[in-house]
């Protein structure tokens, strides 16, 4: 039985979507420009067009750095966040209120005490952070990079977080939904995992991108990136792991991409093709957009510094 609260949240969306839907242009607009919304059948657009009606009604945008926001940047940062949660519900996202949006990469000051008591301060270049129970931070030219079907994308990466604090920190072990052992997502992660970063202490070429070694949170981040993005990739290289995402999520983006997909499919599933394309154009891997936020040639960032 729906508690009082729920029976409310209910009502005020419900008067919130009688106020009418995300503009008919604003979203024609955006499901041209995104490759990644192109996939989706009929009724999954409609369905994400509420979500991210909901999504720009419901949560607060602050520009931030000089950002200047409008209903396009708005719109397309809601559809790129409701995307997750597209069979899910919109209580997951429940617990924050805030999306700041940043022209470019920014910097956080962040210090630490060592195990001997000294304190060490140094300063981190960011494209996204989101915090447990706090905003999520964006920044806007990475969000312009997102969604064209490259494995990029700081706002899913964000999203990802989000839900893994659903259950505490950002750790990689999501509150799972009824039918999903527990048991099974942690040897089937923590395996993927460690044989990531197994074979990038080989120096292995890989398709993923390296920063999903970082730790386990960061690997769920990233894969969920590119599970929504380049589904045949995950499904090549951890298939157990799709296979779960896939439960998670309750989407199967390579069944969905697959009728797009180039006749030479040989070519189109070779892992090589893969890693020579997945950063095409300016859709640069996350450590060159970090560098750029930098201003310089060296560093990396974390998405989820709380």
């Amino acid at each position: 039985m729906m508690s009082p609260f729920g029976l409310f949240r209910k009502h005020r969306r419900r008067k919130l979507l009688q106020r009418g839907l995300i503009a008919e242009s604003l979203w024609s607009s955006l499901l041209a420009d995104l490759p990644i919304l192109r996939f989706l059948r009929e009724d999954e657009r409609e369905r994400l067009r509420r979500l991210s009606t909901l999504f720009v009604r419901e949560k607060i945008f602050e520009p931030a750095g000089g950002m200047i926001l409008d209903d396009a940047i708005r719109t397309r940062i809601a559809a790129l966040a409701c995307l997750p949660i597209l069979n899910l519900d919109f209580d997951c996202y429940e617990t924050w209120r805030t999306v700041v949006v940043y022209p470019g990469g920014f910097v956080r000051r962040r210090s630490e005490f060592d195990d001997i008591g000294i304190m060490h301060e140094w300063e981190e270049a960011l494209t996204g952070e989101s915090w447990e129970r706090g905003p999520v931070i964006v920044s806007w030219t990475d969000v312009q990079n997102s969604g064209h079907c490259n494995g990029y994308n700081v706002v899913i990466h964000e999203m990802a977080h989000k839900l893994d604090m659903l259950n505490g920190a950002a750790d990689g072990f999501p509150d799972l939904p009824p039918g999903m052992k527990r048991k099974r997502w942690t040897d089937v992660f923590t395996a993927a995992f460690e044989d990531f970063n197994a074979r990038l202490n080989r120096e292995e070429e890989t398709a993923l991108d390296p920063y999903a070694a970082e730790a386990p949170g960061e690997f769920f981040a990233v894969l969920s990136e590119c599970f929504f993005e380049i589904p045949d990739l995950v499904r090549m290289e951890y298939p157990g792991v799709y296979d779960l995402l896939a439960q998670f999520y309750r989407q199967d983006p390579a069944a969905r991409f697959r009728p797009f997909i180039p006749n030479n499919k040989n070519q189109a599933r070779d892992p090589e093709s893969l890693r020579d394309s997945r950063f095409p154009g300016d859709h640069a891997p996350r450590e060159a957009l970090a560098d750029a936020a930098r201003g310089d040639d060296h560093g990396r960032f974390d998405d989820d510094q709380r």
